[in-house]
Parts: structure tokens; sequence; C-alpha cells
């Protein structure tokens, strides 16, 4: 992914903030942030096309990636005042703490949620491949930030190698 790092450099100075939101007030949430921060904000909400079959028909379902969280750039998030006065709008239900030092990551999800992008927009299924071989750490549970390695994939069982296990 040479795109990330080109991407990345050329975003540095960027601020991106993390916001929980209320589903249906996102268009009344997205117009308030724009009245309140003077210019346009930029929006990243990465979303996924899922398609149903009921009763032999095939419905199209659309899902955002990250549930009922968006990205927003703007340069004023980089003043802790302005979050202060962007906390009560219509459909924002807070602001993600750690964003401020987190930018580099936050990027790197973006670029890598744009390279997944088909021509409508979506995240393709290649987004969720995993490669063999790399490395993986658990965030939660008895095995928590252990490493481990991807040995086999089979349906929707993994043989993991985990130290000498």
């Amino acid at each position: 992914m040479t795109n990330c790092k080109k991407n990345s450099t050329s975003q540095k100075n960027k601020m991106w903030a993390i916001l929980k939101f209320e589903k249906r007030d996102i268009h009344q949430l997205k117009y308030e942030l724009s009245k309140k921060l003077g210019s346009e904000p930029k929006f990243f909400i990465p979303k996924i096309k899922l398609q149903n079959f009921s009763k032999n028909k095939a419905k199209n379902t659309e899902w955002f990636l990250l549930g009922n969280y968006l990205l927003c750039y703007h340069s004023k998030f980089k003043n802790s005042t302005t979050i202060t006065t962007l906390k009560n709008c219509k459909g924002l239900k807070y602001f993600l703490s750690g964003f401020i030092n987190s930018q580099s990551e936050i990027l790197k999800f973006i670029d890598r949620c744009k390279s997944h992008q088909d021509s409508n927009g979506y995240i393709k299924q290649s987004f969720f491949r995993f490669n063999n071989n790399n490395k993986f750490k658990f965030l939660s549970g008895p095995f928590t930030n252990m490493v481990f390695k991807i040995l086999l994939e089979q349906n929707k069982n993994l043989k993991i190698l985990m130290g000498k296990f």
C-alpha cells in the first residue's frame, strides 16, 4: 500500500475527529457542523452494501461500516474550545476522546477504506480479507495483547500460531 504513505504525509496537518451520532439526525448534524464551523467540514462514512434474499427476491441494504460513528475533518478541531461549542449539536452524541493523538491511525484507516472502495463508494469484500502470514493481536478476552499468526483459514475456522502453540 504505497498510497497510504503518500496520502498520509500529504494529510499530516489535517485534524480528523471521530463523532458518535444519532442515525436519524445525521443530515441535521452535518448541517449544524457546517453552520457552526463556518466552512464546509469533510465527512467520511465508509459504507458497505449487503444483498439479502427474501422470498426469492434480492434486497440491497446499506450499512455504515463504523455503525453510528463518522469521521469529520476540519482545521478548527485542533482547538479544544471548538469541540466544547459543538457538543450540543443536534444529532451528536459525543466526540470520541483521544482522536487528537490518533491522527496517523485515522489517516491509515481512511486510506485503507478508500483503496478498497468500488466506483459507487461502497467498501468491497477485499477490505475484510486477511493475509496469512501476517501478525495479529487479540484486543480482548483471555489472550489480550498476545500476538498470533494465521496459518490456515477454512470456512469459519482459523488455525493460528501463538508463540510455540
